[in-house]
């Protein structure tokens, strides 16, 4: 039996809630949306959350909501999904690529400041794998340098930073709902924040930019179509009232990981800093300096246990050729790091003798190949 990499956690009411939607008058911009943005906008603690099509699209309007200028740099992360940076090169924005803490794998605040220059105008800080930024760090930088901060919270919603949830720092954050993530919509992100205008700027935007008081087909700015549908919406609100419970069977799977894989020296799980409160997006481990990541993919798949690399960093990536250029080393710990992480299957419901299985083959992995000190593989 093939263990899923990753499940949406789907009940009944999830099913009735979309069902009621399908069954209204109402498929788009409806009560479902009005709901799921009053959950999420409540539960993070902001006043204004906006729903989009996307994780992507919450991260560009936020962006587009700042009114940089082309060419402005925006200090990012290279160790993240693509959509961090992809949507920087939208609005011809000049990503500068910052090197990460080796154990969170966010943002190292000192290389961040850095590679402050006079064209320095933003940050897009990226809480990785659901794991909290150093956001005082972030912050405090920020505030002496003048500069904007937004939050790519797509992978961490439900964590929280010192006792404050994510979602509030910076002056706006998003929020993803893919299949794999803590909640789902089936497709869809949102927008979340306290800035009047921010606010504003993204519900004209995801609607074409349509302005608030204008007719139909008036548009008052560049738009785009991102809105969220109502089944989506329905989907998401019903699940927003599960999140606690979700949160800690993640909670639960990743501990469940952690404990069994400690025994094992040639790989290391999973850093969670005393301070924060991690949302569990994917479980992602470490393999020692010199190993063969490739090599446990192969070994895991053929007994059944798929397997990912996470992530690629996006500088070293050809695609960003024409934007950015490129030695190795500029980033060693992102450079060191994308060559070891490896994820493993990860979901709600992931069974406890599934967390076992994939922990021996590991374990034997490791004594095949002489990794675990037997000398085995010499």
């Amino acid at each position: 039996m093939i263990i899923p990499m990753s499940l949406p956690d789907i009940d009944e009411s999830d099913i009735a809630a979309v069902e009621a939607a399908l069954r209204s008058d109402r498929l788009a911009l409806g009560p479902a949306s009005d709901e799921f943005e009053r959950a999420v906008a409540d539960y993070v603690g902001v006043q204004h959350a906006i729903t989009v099509n996307s994780g992507t699209s919450a991260l560009h309007l936020m962006v587009r909501a700042l009114d940089l200028t082309p060419g402005d740099e925006v200090l990012v992360p290279s160790f993240t999904f693509a959509a961090s940076v992809n949507v920087l090169l939208y609005e011809r924005l000049t990503p500068v690529f910052v090197d990460i803490e080796p154990e969170t794998y966010n943002l190292d605040p000192e290389d961040l400041e850095a590679r402050i220059s006079p064209r320095t105008r933003a940050i897009m800080a990226v809480d990785v794998f659901g794991h909290p930024a150093e956001w005082d760090a972030i912050l405090d930088i920020a505030a002496r340098h003048h500069l904007r901060v937004l939050d790519d919270s797509c992978e961490a919603l439900g964590a929280s930073y010192k006792g404050r949830r994510l979602g509030q720092f910076g002056e706006a954050a998003a929020f993803a709902f893919y299949p794999n993530k803590q909640i789902t919509t089936g497709e869809g992100g949102i927008i979340v924040t306290d800035s009047d205008d921010i606010a504003r700027l993204c519900l004209s935007m995801r609607n074409q930019g349509r302005g608030e008081m204008g007719a139909w087909l008036e548009h008052a700015r560049l738009g785009y179509n991102y809105r969220m549908d109502e089944m989506s919406a329905a989907l998401g609100a019903s699940q927003m009232r599960r999140l606690e419970t979700f949160l800690a069977k993640r909670a639960r799977v990743a501990q469940g990981y952690t404990e069994q894989l400690r025994g094992l020296p040639w790989l290391r799980p999973p850093v969670v800093r005393p301070h924060v409160e991690m949302s569990w997006f994917v479980y992602v481990i470490t393999l020692r300096e010199g190993l063969s990541r490739d090599a446990v993919i192969a070994a895991l798949e053929a007994r059944g246990i798929p397997a990912r690399g996470y992530f690629a960093p996006i500088h070293a990536q050809s695609y960003m050729r024409p934007y950015v250029s490129y030695d190795e080393g500029m980033l060693p710990v992102t450079e060191s790091i994308a060559r070891r992480t490896l994820a493993l299957p990860f979901h709600n419901n992931l069974a406890e003798q599934d967390i076992l299985r994939v922990v021996e083959a590991l374990t034997e992995i490791g004594r095949q190949q002489g990794w675990d000190g037997s000398g085995a593989g010499e």
